[in-house]
């Protein structure tokens, strides 16, 4: 059946041409692939694209649309819609910064939707089925299933393989809520397709898809309230730290309801009700849309596993750390196996496929440094270990943190809310973990990162001349926080001596 977005406008009709050309025939398998992907998201695309790279015949198997969530309804339509919102935040704050505004401003949540399908469609081009088959890469769309341990069948053909790697990512999961189904409700799957703002908008779940949208969807004026069992919201992340973000969005008008046991949704007319119970209270509020951000669960239906031997549970396909299946002829990367469901970790793991399926290599994906971030406004970045983590291993650690109203461009900028912390090895620089909340936070973590991956210590970080003034320079005073621990009492009265001597000439 012909593949159509809603709303089908010229902008979704250029994607689905891209990624699911309803004009597209399969074209008929070669003899033996030295490598068959199912499924066409990050993982996917990167997994066959290299090994076609490298010479390798490759089949590549996608039911729906190459790009997967990243592309689609993930990272490249959120943080469109998120960019679209902080200028709304910037016009209303317009006046700190000496800009006055005469007149009533209009956000235009349709405008910035009808951007937000513009430029996903532009972007698309890269994950385009014809720019893959220019790559070398035969490519079938359908629904693909192992029908032997080493064959797939998509659309009536049967494609036998040398390796395997199943990339078929994950979908967003919704809690049993009665009457849910029925009422109807949006995921990160559904909610790019809204083309008018709903007026008041309930979010179930106050992770990190629940907080970006939330707070973009605040920003143009939606009434938000967020619904979480816990007592926190991100509750992965340092308690200050998270708190920051909830600052944030709490001045955004975020209303936020913790300790919440949702548990039933009515439809009266064309409002949604929901029943809430907190510390025994049943209260019901009513709202235009539910947005259900509570989790992902793995797409492994309809895959036909048990005939190639590919064992997985409730998490997922399972795997060993060299990302190969219970059938070692068939691997796995991206979010179907990982419990790190980024972009980001899919692309590294689908290099770490590419070079133990076709090269008999031995990379491990626990070798991985990955970093993640939370696209609220700030930031919440973060990498390796958190103290509680480290402490629990029974590591003796050190933290260092430094504020960002500490930083001359933070002020200047008026982003000082937020601060970056490192977290290293007691009586050494090695550094374990950071976090960091700002507002460029996304980008700022990557030097710690690579740091932690070439195993260079916060010593050699504070060696790296920043340029002045930016942000950025919280990393180097994090390091010359470290420093000033190695000025002991015993080398500061060496160093007294020294100088001592020095001035007697």
């Amino acid at each position: 059946m012909p593949v159509t977005i809603q709303p089908d406008d010229e902008f979704n009709r250029a994607l689905v041409q891209n990624v699911h050309p309803p004009d597209w025939v399969n074209p008929e398998p070669a003899g033996r692939y030295n490598l068959v992907v199912i499924g066409a998201g990050t993982a996917g695309l990167v997994t066959a694209a290299g090994a076609a790279g490298l010479g390798a015949s490759v089949a590549l198997v996608e039911k729906h649309l190459l790009g997967g969530d990243c592309l689609n309804v993930g990272c490249v339509p959120s943080k469109a819609l998120i960019r679209a919102s902080r200028a709304c935040a910037q016009v209303r704050d317009a006046a700190a910064f000496g800009i006055r505004i005469k007149g009533d401003v209009d956000y235009d949540f349709g405008a910035a939707m009808a951007r937000l399908r513009k430029l996903r469609a532009l972007i698309s081009q890269n994950d385009s089925v014809h720019r893959y088959t220019k790559l070398g890469v035969d490519v079938f769309l359908g629904e693909g299933r192992f029908t032997g341990p080493d064959t797939v069948e998509v659309g009536g053909k049967t494609l036998r393989f040398a390796k395997a790697a199943i990339c078929t990512g994950a979908r967003a999961a919704a809690p049993p809520l009665l009457g849910l189904e029925q009422t109807g409700y949006l995921t990160n799957e559904s909610v790019f397709s809204l083309t008018h703002l709903p007026r008041r908008l309930a979010v179930i779940g106050a992770g990190p898809i629940g907080c970006e949208l939330s707070q973009a969807f605040a920003r143009f004026g939606s009434q938000v309230t967020v619904f979480e069992r816990m007592d926190c919201i991100l509750p992965r992340e340092d308690t200050d730290a998270a708190d920051l973000v909830k600052q944030a969005m709490v001045r955004d008008g975020v209303r936020f309801i913790f300790g919440a046991q949702v548990f039933q949704v009515l439809q009266h007319g064309a409002e949604k009700v929901l029943y809430n119970k907190v510390s025994g209270v049943i209260e019901n509020l009513t709202f235009d849309e539910i947005l259900v951000g509570v989790g992902r669960a793995p797409n492994v239906e309809r895959l036909n596993l048990e005939a190639a031997g590919v064992l997985c549970d409730q998490d997922g396909i399972i795997v060993n750390d060299q990302l190969q299946t219970s059938n070692p002829l068939v691997f796995a990367a991206g979010d179907v196996c990982s419990k790190y469901k980024f972009t980001h970790a899919a692309d590294a793991m689908a290099r770490i496929v590419i070079a133990n399926a076709l090269f008999r290599g031995w990379q491990k994906a626990s070798a991985l440094v990955i970093p993640w971030c939370t696209y609220t406004d700030p930031e919440l970045a973060h990498v390796g270990l958190y103290e509680k983590e480290a402490r629990g291993q029974g590591l003796n650690v050190q933290t260092f943190t430094w504020k960002l109203d500490e930083v001359d461009r933070a002020v200047l900028d008026g982003e000082e809310s937020g601060f970056a912390r490192v977290l290293v090895r007691k009586r050494t620089d090695k550094i374990l973990g950071a976090t960091i909340v700002a507002a460029h936070a996304g980008d700022m973590i990557s030097e710690i990162t690579l740091a932690m991956t070439n195993r260079l210590g916060l010593g050699d970080v504070v060696k790296t001349i920043h340029p002045y003034p930016t942000q950025a320079e919280v990393v180097r005073k994090l390091g010359d926080a470290y420093n000033r621990t190695r000025l002991t009492p015993f080398v500061k009265k060496i160093l007294e001596k020294w100088l001592s001597i020095s001035r007697r000439g």
